[in-house]
């Protein structure tokens, strides 16, 4: 069943999640770009501000209408939420008999997450094929995935850059959510996922959507959907023979910057490091993001493995498109674009992966 909540009740719905003990995170301008953190009142959320985007370009622009999600995506997704850019694994402390005793640690807070995206929720469940199913189950990951509340609005406005239907996700959210929202002009249709968020609902006194809303949005997707034009080729790259030794990555290798930009906006991208780090009281284990574009990334024996951008390029797109689907049978790609608007040297990946599955 759907139901109807206009912007006026925004305000109404952070509280109620307040009250039950959630931060509630939503985006806002910050910075000159749309970013996630805490948010208790809607305005604000970025009413009227749409974004434009294409290869190494990202500007926010003023929205022809003055709904709050009129905008695709930005540098910020869900992804530090769960998995952080720093955390520390385990403390190594001495207790005043002069004894040490390793303990773990499991940090984490209830967030209801307020206007995520199809897209980064579709990465969260690549992402939980990383760290909840690979068969070593990160306690810490898991302890922040449990005290979610995911509230994902769909996408009205894609990018240039934006190409998740050809990526094999949508524009859309259809599970593993707990409210899924469509914005029209009036408010958002919405859709219950959850038994939390049925309760949500009743509290709010949401009542049902009418013909004209539910009309409103089932053809604000379609139209959604149709306007990306970005696709990724038909062709895999497992289907690519030689592919290792493709010229074209020679030639990407000479555009390419070796920056890893694109490994940090990515919503799947979990490249990390381990280091221990020396506290007041003893020691601790800290796990940092890392990339595959980092020279010390695949040092090994004194050497890095991969010595040249070239061959981190080719870790990089390989690994997502290929040999993830080998591990955790799924690509590793949701089609957000991000890696595209945010590439300094701006390139974009759908057309290096035609490129490299022509015959």
């Amino acid at each position: 069943m759907q139901y109807f909540l206009p912007h006026t009740s925004i305000t109404d719905l952070l509280i109620k999640l307040h009250a039950q003990g959630y931060r509630c995170i939503g985006p806002q301008v910050q910075d000159s770009c749309i970013m996630y953190d805490t948010i208790t009142e809607a305005k604000q959320l970025p009413w009227g501000t749409a974004d434009q985007q294409s290869a190494g370009f990202y500007q926010l622009t003023e929205s022809n209408s003055q709904r709050a999600f009129n905008w695709a995506n930005s540098p910020s997704s869900i992804k530090p939420f769960l998995f952080k850019q720093q955390d520390t694994v385990w403390r190594v402390q001495r207790n005043t008999e002069g004894k040490i005793s390793f303990q773990p640690v499991v940090e984490y807070e209830s967030l209801a997450l307020f206007g995520i995206r199809p897209c980064d929720l579709a990465a969260m469940i690549i992402q939980d094929k990383v760290f909840l199913e690979s068969g070593a189950v990160d306690p810490r990951y898991e302890a922040r995935r449990k005290a979610l509340f995911l509230i994902v609005v769909n996408c009205n406005a894609p990018s240039a850059n934006c190409f998740c239907i050809s990526a094999g996700q949508d524009v859309e959210a259809k599970a593993h959510f707990d409210l899924a929202m469509t914005e029209i002009d009036s408010g958002f249709v919405v859709t219950g996922g959850s038994e939390k968020a049925a309760k949500l609902i009743q509290e709010l006194k949401l009542e049902s959507a009418s013909e004209t809303h539910k009309s409103q949005a089932h053809n604000q997707l379609t139209q959604a959907r149709n306007l990306q034009s970005k696709k990724l080729p038909e062709k895999k790259l497992a289907q690519q023979e030689d592919l290792l030794n493709h010229p074209h990555w020679q030639e990407v290798a000479q555009r390419c910057f070796g920056c890893g930009t694109c490994t940090q906006v990515c919503p799947t991208c979990f490249c990390h490091k381990q280091s221990v780090q020396t506290t007041s009281d003893g020691y601790e284990q800290v796990r940092e993001w890392d990339s595959c574009f980092s020279e010390k990334h695949s040092y090994v024996n004194g050497a890095p493995l991969r010595k040249d951008v070239k061959s981190r390029y080719q870790q990089w797109l390989c690994h997502k498109m290929l040999y993830w689907e080998q591990q955790f049978s799924c690509e590793g790609c949701v089609g957000c674009g991000r890696c595209i608007t945010w590439c300094p040297a701006q390139i974009d990946v759908t057309e290096e992966l035609s490129k490299l599955v022509e015959k």
